[in-house]
């Protein structure tokens, strides 16, 4: 006999792989509108018999009704009513899970898979919708054009822009849009959970030029960010901040592209070197004229 689905979990003796395998479905139903066999055969090396058969069972074992099978799709969808059953049902979820094969720890994380004994403090989520991500991240993988009513802190009303994104990113608070904006002719970045409607896709026309990844400057340009501990520590404090961040030689050497340059100094604090206490600052950014010109408000 099926179970009922929004049971919690936890409360169902399963095997990881299998929880992992579950979650999977879930997340990519949900956020990306599709889930075929093949996201469970390459993402767990199984045969195209298995990843059905998991499918299935979790439909019938503990999501009965969460997914649609749509012809015209191949594939499966998210029902009207589907509500999840080993997620959380928000946007890190997938987001982190696409990030991870750089990290395959966030993963994990992300899909709240954790030994016991540990704790991880995570940012607090935004309001990311799976209506507002789907077609955001059709638009990147399409290079498609994408009407958006966006609200912003100097813009609080929102007004609709069009813009052709090309990368969804992570800036270590909130996702973004990496996008071309047609009013303001440049590359700006979007947060996912300011765009205050369904995004809609809207036709080139004679006057719009395609606008790529490619043609980003600021995202193709690499830039090197030499961290190091605030001088005026003494040199024994330096010492334990060296350590704190695996410092090769008093230093450590941050690649990022431009376009994210200024979200790293914002993260590691550099943004205030020798405003703060040294012990509060505790590293500085060795090469900040180097870099300068990329970071906001630079003069």
């Amino acid at each position: 006999m099926a179970r009922t689905a929004g049971k919690n979990a936890a409360d169902w003796p399963l095997r990881w792989d299998l929880l992992l395998r579950y979650r999977l479905i879930e997340v990519i139903a949900l956020w990306e509108g599709r889930l075929t066999t093949n996201h469970l055969q390459r993402a767990f090396g199984i045969g195209r018999q298995q990843a059905s058969k998991d499918i299935n069972h979790y439909l019938a074992e503990y999501a009965p009704g969460n997914l649609d099978y749509d012809r015209s799709l191949k594939g499966y969808k998210p029902a009207s009513t589907f509500k999840p059953v080993f997620t959380r049902g928000v946007a890190d979820e997938y987001l982190q899970m696409m990030h991870a094969r750089e990290d395959l720890s966030c993963a994990f994380e992300a899909l709240d898979v954790r030994e016991l004994n540990t704790e991880v403090l995570l940012p607090p989520s935004r309001d990311l919708r799976p209506s507002v991500l789907r077609p955001i991240l059709q638009a990147c993988r399409d290079k498609l054009r994408v009407e958006i009513q966006y609200a912003s802190l100097s813009n609080p009303e929102p007004e609709s822009r069009i813009i052709q994104p090309h990368t969804v990113a992570h800036n270590g608070m909130r996702w973004h849009a990496r996008a071309w904006c047609e009013k303001s002719s440049d590359y700006r970045d979007f947060v996912l959970s300011r765009i205050q409607d369904e995004p809609e896709f809207t036709e080139f026309t004679e006057q719009s030029e395609h606008h790529t990844e490619q043609d980003d400057h600021a995202w193709q340009e690499r830039l090197i960010l030499h961290v190091t501990p605030d001088p005026r520590l003494s040199v024994a404090q330096q010492d334990v901040v060296a350590r704190d961040y695996d410092m090769t030689d008093g230093a450590l050497t941050i690649e990022c592209r431009a376009a994210m340059a200024n979200y790293i100094v914002q993260l590691l604090r550099l943004d205030g070197s020798r405003h703060r206490d040294p012990e509060a600052q505790q590293v500085v950014l060795a090469n900040e004229d180097e870099v300068k010109g990329w970071l906001w408000g630079a003069g």
